[in-house]
């Protein structure tokens, strides 16, 4: 059996699952989080816990196990803390705002690069200008909003310039050594 899958899903307090055959609805203190899975996904609330079980050991069915269950514990966590990821700008003279409702990124390109949130999703920048965090309920669109902004200016490999993650190790190539003796 999955290992991930057949861990139950405690339901904390202040958090209200509706089961409705393969459609999900969280409700917690952070807003309402619905999605609908798998038909073959067997979800049931059971004394404070939610369980995924699966039909037979197919491998079709031990994927989708396990990622049930997964999508559920993101869709509780994001009800109770939310999910946050921090991007850091590294390079002279980059930096990001907040104007208009989006961010406006300027990292060295002719023209500022604006990247509007999706609605769910908060987009905060320190003072310094080069600490951003993007922060919301759902996971997934927290991280693609993150990998958005991360890809408007990719760090470089030999000076380490552009936006990356927070906790992102970028590996810096060794230039070329100087001229060849001759």
């Amino acid at each position: 059996m999955s290992r991930i899958g057949r861990l139950p899903i405690p339901v904390p307090a202040g958090v209200k699952v509706d089961i409705k055959e393969s459609d999900v609805v969280v409700t917690g203190p952070k807003g309402q989080m619905m999605r609908s899975f798998h038909p073959h996904m067997a979800i049931k609330l059971e004394d404070g816990a939610v369980v995924v079980e699966r039909p037979s050991n197919h491998r079709y069915h031990r994927s989708l196990h396990g990622l049930t269950r997964a999508l559920l514990a993101n869709m509780v966590t994001g009800v109770t803390e939310g999910f946050k990821r921090e991007l850091v700008i590294e390079g002279t003279g980059f930096r990001a705002a907040l104007e208009g409702g989006g961010l406006v990124l300027r990292v060295g390109y002719s023209h500022p690069i604006k990247v509007v949130a999706p609605e769910g999703v908060n987009i905060e920048v320190d003072r310094s200008a080069v600490n951003i965090t993007v922060s919301g309920m759902d996971k997934e669109l927290v991280g693609e909003v993150a990998a958005k902004i991360r890809e408007v200016k990719v760090p470089d490999a030999y000076k380490g310039r552009g936006i990356r993650y927070a906790d992102e190790k970028v590996r810096i190539k060794p230039g070329k050594s100087g001229k060849a003796a001759g």
